[in-house]
């Protein structure tokens, strides 16, 4: 069949426009598979704060170092959860080990510290108290069976979070106990596990659940001020900023909620193709710094929203599933993002473009969190249970340890609390140690007490041993007195039954 002459003149434009129209199907059909590629969007605002490292207090002397009123209340160090200690001098090493907190059970959380006092939650339920000057275990207490997260300590009180309450349940539970004593101030059940590291605030304690449900309680007497329904379940901690709290859910969603009512502000898709595909568990916790939100997930992305409106200022493919909550710092004033992936590599990102400043292979499965102290970043592998200590600016190691798993440090700018994979060292640097002269007396006074307590436990074993003797002694004399009361007793009816039978 041939084309008539104005047929053969529109035949190039509909070659051209199938040829448009494949296209066009080609890149939605590439948006809709591709589950990587970086983005870049260099006109999102980026807010570049300008703030000196933090100086450590000086004590005057005859006083302890832990009388500085140092603390690092929550999970991350700040409500944001920058995961960063600015410092002036940083505790290197070589180190010495001032006291250990051993254990079988895991340790998966870093502890959180207030004043004297360091609060640990294992992995089975039992949150702890310990000295932060000794190591020595002030109180314990089982909340329930299974927690991983960092509790909260504030106004003489600590919060924490339960997975499970008991064996065979999936439920969980948000408790505050009196710092001083560990006794139970108030208990609120929750309908689903909870692992989100509660933040608090002004009163007010906020966290997530496993059923998508965000939290606000009253931090006095447990009560629900408000809750709200993610796309998803809530798994990282939540991030404060500006009045506004942030964090990532398992529908591949990042939300920023009013503090005050809940009310959604804004929320942003973080999926591969840049779609709503549901392809995204954002496990990992928000960090907020510099005017964005970034946040790590399970398809391999690490992302940077704008918390102005959500949007996204660049994304970054980390090669393996992101589960690490990102360090958000300024090294060497230049503010840069530090995380890793199940690649077994640890990056620093440009915090503003998301380009790679340096790279490490470090191991096989990096999960938990990095955290910043000083110029030095601190970073454990799970897959080899090993835990280094980087310079932040050039990435070369400072510190290597065949310990650690998860998250490796925290620190009060004088000693590092280094988290093992179910113990807790206290880490003195060498050249320039906690309190020589008061670390010497604590751990003179330590084993005093020790003493005291083994003596004190052998006396408390020989008493229930004589009070147990002198109570077999007086059953004796009793059931003897008995026996002797039945026998007299027979011989008065004996007695009775004769003159009787005489008359």
């Amino acid at each position: 069949m041939s084309l008539s002459p104005r047929g053969k003149r529109r035949l190039p434009w509909l070659v051209l426009g199938a040829v448009v129209v494949l296209g066009l199907i080609g890149g939605a059909a590439l948006a809709i598979f591709d589950k990587g590629g970086d983005v870049s969007n260099p006109d999102v605002a980026f807010v570049d704060t300008a703030e000196g490292p933090a100086a450590v207090a000086t004590m005057p002397a005859g006083r302890s170092p832990a009388d500085d009123h140092f603390t690092w209340p929550v999970y991350g160090f700040t409500k944001s959860r920058t995961h960063d200690l600015p410092l002036r001098s940083t505790p290197r090493p070589p180190w010495r080990e001032a006291w250990s907190f051993r254990g079988n059970v895991l340790l998966e959380f870093n502890p959180v510290l207030c004043g004297r006092s360091l609060f640990l939650l294992k992995n089975n339920g039992m949150l702890y108290s310990l000295s932060r000057t000794t190591g020595r275990v002030r109180w314990r207490k089982k909340l329930g069976r299974l927690a991983a997260s960092s509790p909260a300590c504030g106004g003489g009180s600590v919060y924490a979070v339960l997975l499970s309450r008991r064996f065979k349940n999936n439920a969980g539970l948000v408790a505050r106990l009196s710092a001083q004593t560990g006794q139970i101030v108030w208990v609120r059940k929750i309908p689903s596990r909870v692992e989100s590291s509660p933040l608090l605030d002004n009163g007010r304690l906020y966290f997530g659940s496993e059923n998508g449900a965000v939290y606000s309680l009253r931090a006095s007497n447990g009560q629900v001020l408000w809750k709200v329904k993610a796309a998803g379940a809530v798994k990282g901690a939540l991030a404060l900023d500006n009045g506004k709290l942030y964090f990532g859910d398992y529908g591949g969603k990042v939300s920023a909620i009013r503090e005050s009512d809940g009310k959604r502000i804004w929320r942003s898709t973080a999926s591969g193709g840049g779609l709503d595909l549901h392809d995204s568990n954002l496990y990992s916790s928000a960090a907020v710094a510099y005017g964005r939100v970034y946040i790590g997930s399970t398809n391999g992305n690490v992302y940077s929203f704008s918390t102005f409106d959500g949007k996204l200022a660049w994304r970054k493919s980390l090669g393996d599933f992101v589960y690490a909550s990102p360090a958000v710092g300024r090294v060497g004033g230049r503010p840069t993002v530090y995380i890793g992936s199940y690649s077994g590599k640890f990056y620093a990102l440009d915090a503003r473009s998301g380009n790679v400043r340096w790279q490490r292979s470090l191991g096989t499965k990096i999960s938990g969190g990095a955290a910043i102290i000083g110029d030095l970043v601190w970073v454990s592998d799970l897959g080899t249970k090993s835990s280094w200590a980087l310079g932040g600016r050039t990435g070369q190691t400072v510190y290597k340890t065949r310990r650690g798993a998860f998250h490796p440090a925290i620190s009060d700018g004088r000693r590092v609390y280094f988290s093992g994979y179910s113990s807790l060292f206290a880490l003195d640097p060498i050249n320039k140690p906690f309190d020589t002269r008061k670390a010497s007396i604590a751990r003179a006074l330590r084993d005093r007490g020790e003493k005291i307590r083994r003596r004190k436990a052998l006396r408390h074993q020989r008493y229930r041993y004589l009070v147990k003797a002198r109570h077999q002694r007086y059953l004796r004399a009793k059931r003897a007195r008995h026996l002797r009361w039945e026998r007299r007793q027979r011989k008065i009816l004996l007695h009775r039954h004769q003159r009787a039978h005489q008359r």
